[in-house]
């Protein structure tokens, strides 16, 4: 397997209530900062090799961050997505990060427009890989797997505690076996994301976050499906900075057309295609969405949303 290269910095900050948020930095302590936040489910290690070897080549600052119930991080359930940007500007002020550019992959989406609603002073950009779309409200996109969550939000939320102990447990039971498991869950997925998941350097890092993530809890995920399941706290409307989405137009878990109501809801928006991809597609052109959203904060300027000249 494809040597993982630990990151240059890990460790947890406190944030609200007594609370820590865990986090891993790659690349320069000094350069400009990024942070990067996960899928669900999905840990602070969720970011592609490529990112990494940029952000080193390039002097730029990559911070994942786990979210509450992952890692080191504090099992904790927001009030709702737009709740989470008060932890993350203690984490930014304790990692002397004055401006920061936002990414979010899949569940990692709803987290990353938040911090461009509530943090728009210090948020300079935001780029969206296959993000959740609002499942309540009036900006909610309909169909989509995550529909599922809003049927089974109630037991969801009754039974999260004990579920997550029990997802522990059982992921800590079949470790030996996350290596077979990963192929045979790449195994039945749609061409895109069966081609990247076979890629050594992929499965190493997915691996390496899945394992390091769940050593001590995994109740991460089911927070998040309980969050999506409600109302953000905050309008796409709200998000004062620009936003940049990938999408793949083979996406089969997070409908393209989701990116496509999103987009047109955002006010200073782009939806780039990534032909031929499914949901996973974002992480293989992490080079692109990093040097595009550097290429806008240090411009100044922002992307063209689609519907702005109509």
């Amino acid at each position: 397997m494809t040597d993982v290269k630990r990151p240059a910095l890990e460790g947890t900050v406190a944030v609200r209530d007594g609370r820590r948020l865990s986090f891993a930095e790659y690349g320069s302590p000094r350069g400009d900062a990024l942070l990067w936040m996960h899928g669900t489910p999905g840990a602070r290690r969720q970011i592609p090799f490529e990112a990494r070897l940029h952000a080193e080549k390039h002097g730029l600052r990559i911070i994942g961050v786990d979210r509450p119930g992952i890692g080191s991080s504090t099992p904790h359930l927001y009030r709702d997505v737009l709740d989470w940007t008060a932890d993350l500007e203690l984490l930014l002020d304790a990692l002397a990060v004055e401006d920061v550019r936002m990414i979010g992959l899949s569940g990692g989406g709803p987290y990353a427009l938040a911090a461009g609603a509530g943090l728009s002073d210090r948020v300079r950009a935001v780029g969206i890989l296959g993000g959740v779309a609002p499942t309540r409200g009036p900006d909610a996109a309909p169909d989509g797997v995550i529909q599922l969550a809003v049927r089974l939000a109630p037991a969801i939320e009754a039974v999260r505690v004990p579920l997550g102990v029990g997802l522990t447990g059982a992921i800590r039971l079949v470790k030996p076996l996350a290596g077979p498991g990963l192929d045979l869950y790449a195994a039945v997925q749609p061409a895109g994301d069966k081609n990247l998941l076979g890629r050594p350097e992929f499965k190493a890092m997915f691996l390496d976050d899945l394992l390091n993530g769940s050593r001590f809890q995994t109740s991460a995920p089911l927070n998040d499906l309980v969050l999506f399941t409600r109302e953000w706290g905050f309008s796409p409307r709200d998000v004062a900075v620009p936003v940049v989405w990938w999408h793949g137009d083979a996406d089969h878990i997070v409908p393209f057309a989701h990116g496509e109501h999103m987009v047109e809801r955002l006010p200073e928006a782009q939806l780039r295609v990534i032909d031929g991809e499914s949901h996973l597609g974002g992480l293989g052109i992490a080079e692109e969405v990093i040097s595009t959203l550097m290429e806008i904060s240090r411009a100044g300027t922002g992307v063209q949303a689609p519907h702005a000249s109509q």
